[in-house]
């Protein structure tokens, strides 16, 4: 790592720059990337962060999520910041930085360095320079059935359509992959754990297509007639493209259209709005779709269920937390429906458990001990289904303090489960309900309480999620993640998880639980509870035994019974 910023630095002076911003997205804004350029420079290895080298210091800025990991991987060579310092800060005042064009928005760049700081483009990759890292062809994109997404392309092109032109739009610029496969009912493999196609979309108002991304990863798409040959577009014919299309105004999206595209856009057409409507409509999900995450959701919770009855059985077996993510993945390969992880599984025991986003690695991971509390998050892509579930559990008995902070989170966790969405109908209104028993006793966490979910796409998806500021309104049909916790750092993590979707009936919107996995009652303080609470606990282990008790052994199934 320091060996690369030097590197870096000697290439300042040839670039007329004070320093390099480094941002951990690749060029299509996507969470989870097989390209890094931020862990190259500074060994963190988060989904969120951005680096700035500078000719003497560096620094890292990141969220809550990654306090402790950020520190535990760049602390020795980087000075660790939250995002909120980064906006508008007087640490690069005056001095010139460089960006990749092709990795920044205008809107990052207005959030984070307007009132400061003078930003140059650099034409070249200044990390890419240093190592180079390439896109991964092997996996071409392929069509989903109509079937199983619930709804044509054409029906969803129509819609964008519709949009444009109330918008007064000739085009609209599609650059979110994970948009261009709701819209054509596609997937790829360019994501290591997300099946998402690197491509990018032009929709007329007139209701024309043109993919744009590489032959080699189209020509099934054009075999099966999902896209004709001339609504193909290479990547590098883009530019040549624009000044031969018909029209004067396009649509962007503001969180995926780079500096790059923008400024080829916009040297020949006006841009109207920077609004991509797809996320929206992409979040609104189907009877077919909220069906087939259903059926992806039994199939998931039974290999959690048959997981966590094996881990109960701690004093009997002496595993590492490596060995425990590497079993729970064993359990979900089981079920042929399983491609593979929707996220590195986070298995962290004891002080572990505290940093919000830990990776154990064979070289530095922790044995799990029986006096341990053992926090397990982790999901699985499955045909056709995105899951993602936090549980946390004992091998032996806890202390009070403990049974009170769990019971607490718990309670937060009911407490979103049976939220009245006509009343709190926002993810701000429904944070609270979440922080409430834990702000009582002066303790709260720091990352948001749940995030939008795909299907068989990104596990986290807006524009929905229950955090301090969302302030998306709450529609049938969109799922989202359950998640409070509570963290005390160098000790313990609690986390409990389920995904939820919206139902309606009656005019009333209530919240549904999708994951199906017994939550850990023996680190409850059941004194805490309400009736309307341990009622809720009931039903919903015994939700999760009819559904899933029949995939079981005999002395699972037991087991699982004994916690209704």
């Amino acid at each position: 790592m320091k060996k690369n910023i030097q590197i870096l630095r000697k290439k300042f002076e040839k670039y007329k720059i004070d320093g390099y911003v480094v941002p951990k997205n690749d060029d299509y804004f996507t969470e989870y990337s097989k390209i890094n350029r931020l862990k190259i420079i500074s060994n963190f290895s988060g989904s969120a962060g951005l680096a700035i080298i500078l000719k003497n210091k560096n620094y890292l800025f990141t969220d809550g999520r990654y306090t402790i990991q950020s520190k535990i991987e760049s602390g020795k060579n980087f000075k660790i910041y939250g995002f909120e310092k980064l906006i508008n800060c007087n640490l690069f005042k005056n001095l010139t930085l460089g960006i990749d064009p092709k990795l920044f928005t205008n809107t990052q760049i207005k959030n984070y360095f307007l009132k400061y700081n003078k930003i140059k483009s650099v034409n070249k990759n200044l990390i890419d320079e240093i190592k180079k890292q390439r896109e991964n062809f092997k996996i071409p994109f392929f069509s989903l059935n109509k079937n199983i997404v619930g709804e044509s392309i054409n029906s969803k092109i129509k819609k964008i359509s519709k949009y444009l032109k109330k918008n007064k739009s000739d085009y609209i610029f599609i650059s979110a992959p994970e948009n261009v496969a709701w819209i054509l009912n596609i997937r790829g493999g360019d994501g290591p754990n997300s099946p998402v196609p690197n491509s990018r979309l032009i929709i007329s108002k007139t209701k024309k297509i043109l993919l744009i991304s590489k032959i080699e990863k189209c020509k099934k798409l054009i075999k099966n007639k999902t896209i004709k040959l001339n609504q193909f577009l290479d990547i590098n014919e883009l530019p040549n493209k624009l000044t031969k299309l018909k029209g004067k105004k396009f649509i962007i999206d503001d969180k995926s259209c780079s500096i790059f595209h923008e400024n080829l856009i916009n040297s020949k057409f006006k841009i109207v709005s920077r609004e991509d409507p797809s996320y929206l409509l992409k979040a609104i999900k189907n009877k077919a779709e909220i069906n087939n995450m259903i059926n992806a959701h039994i199939i998931d919770g039974v290999a959690l269920t048959k997981f966590i009855y094996w881990m109960k059985k701690i004093n009997k077996n002496k595993i590492t937390e490596v060995d425990a993510a590497k079993r729970l993945e064993r359990f979900r390969k089981m079920n042929k429906n399983f491609l593979y992880p929707s996220f590195d599984t986070i298995a962290g025991s004891g002080k572990n458990g505290a940093i919000v986003h830990y990776r154990a690695k064979k070289e530095n991971c922790r044995n799990i001990n029986k006096t341990d509390i053992f926090l397990c998050d982790s999901g699985g892509q499955y045909k056709y289904g995105t899951t993602d579930v936090t549980r946390t559990i004992c091998f032996s008995n806890q202390g009070k303090n403990i049974k009170n902070i769990f019971t607490k989170v718990l309670k937060g966790h009911i407490a979103v489960a049976m939220t009245n969405i006509n009343i709190n109908d926002i993810g701000k209104k429904i944070d609270k309900r979440a922080r409430k028993f834990l702000n009582e006793s002066n303790l709260d966490y720091s990352h948001g309480t749940g995030h939008g979910v795909g299907f068989f796409l990104n596990v986290h998806e807006g524009p929905q999620s229950i955090n301090k500021i969302n302030k998306v309104k709450i529609k049938p049909g969109m799922v989202l993640s359950n998640e409070p916790g509570y963290y005390k750092k160098n000790y313990f993590g609690i986390r409990i998880e389920n995904l939820v979707y919206v139902d309606k009936k009656k005019g009333k919107l209530f919240f549904k639980n999708l994951t199906m996995a017994p939550i850990e009652k023996d680190l409850i303080n059941f004194n805490l509870l309400t009736f309307y609470e341990k009622n809720y606990l009931f039903k919903y282990h015994l939700d999760v035994y009819s559904k899933i008790s029949k995939y079981l052994k005999p002395n699972e199934k037991k087991w699982l019974a004994s916690l209704i």
